[in-house]
């Protein structure tokens, strides 16, 4: 592909996870990436992995819920690539599974900070940008969670902010029309990740026992998030739900 035709994509919290595994799947796909994330090793490796020598892409690092470092951050795409076709607003964090009564505000403040005010503003630089582009337009995909539809037992903060996500997925799609910005949402179930590693051991069910529960390739998760943006900017897929079918989520409780 011809690297001065190719989309440019910026995905958040790409050093790890899913995150690392869609910025791998953008590079194959012949994109330009914008590697963001708070560390720079894990995102100088997934470039390693990428092989991206070759390719056009900016590794920056950037806690998303520090509006200076955020707008920085998108600067710079502006600056190195001209434009912006892609957002995949991944980046979030959990608090610990404990009840409510027993949560810190720090703790869900830092959880309200990483996975919501930071996707409001990589959206809010993202659109800016892609308002004044020419041609205009661009997509975002916010990664919400099977949590913004089921919670899971003493997870007040992260579904808190997955439900709020669908939210700003629904408000984004509807104000992006008019400069033709798609936005949708990919919620994820049991992706096979190192945050996902603890479900081998068994995790806490809504009954109060622990329970081994099944994941999925996250490999599988790129794929579909290549799917959602290859549509064209008149078409959207507004959600999308890609999970391990035999885990506890449809009935869950």
């Amino acid at each position: 592909m011809d690297v001065k035709t190719s989309k440019v994509a910026v995905v958040t919290g790409a050093g790890s996870g899913v995150g690392r595994a869609v910025a791998l799947a953008l590079f194959q796909e012949g994109y330009r990436v914008a590697l963001l994330g708070r560390r720079l090793e894990p995102l100088i490796e997934t470039a390693t992995m990428a092989r991206a020598r070759d390719m056009e892409y900016l590794v920056k690092s950037c806690d998303v819920s520090i509006p200076g470092q955020v707008r920085a951050a998108f600067s710079e795409v502006e600056k190195q690539f001209l434009r912006l076709d892609l957002l995949f607003n991944n980046a979030g964090t959990g608090a610990r599974a404990v009840p409510i009564d027993e949560l810190s505000v720090e703790e869900w403040q830092a959880v309200v900070g990483i996975n919501l005010t930071g996707s409001f503003l990589c959206a809010r630089e993202a659109i800016r940008l892609m308002k004044q582009q020419r041609p205009k337009g661009g997509r975002i995909i916010n990664n919400g969670s099977i949590s913004a539809h089921t919670p899971r037992l003493y997870s007040v903060p992260y579904t808190s902010t997955k439900h709020a996500i669908s939210g700003l997925t629904k408000s984004l799609a509807l104000e992006g029309r008019e400069h033709g910005i798609s936005c949708g949402q990919i919620d994820i179930g049991n992706a096979a990740t190192p945050m996902t590693e603890r479900m081998k051991m068994g995790v806490l069910q809504a009954d109060g026992r622990e329970a081994i529960e099944p994941t999925m390739n996250v490999d599988n998760v790129a794929r579909a998030v290549l799917y959602m943006d290859s549509l064209p900017l008149e078409e959207s897929v507004l959600f999308m739900t890609v999970m391990a079918n035999q885990m506890p989520f449809v009935g869950r409780g």
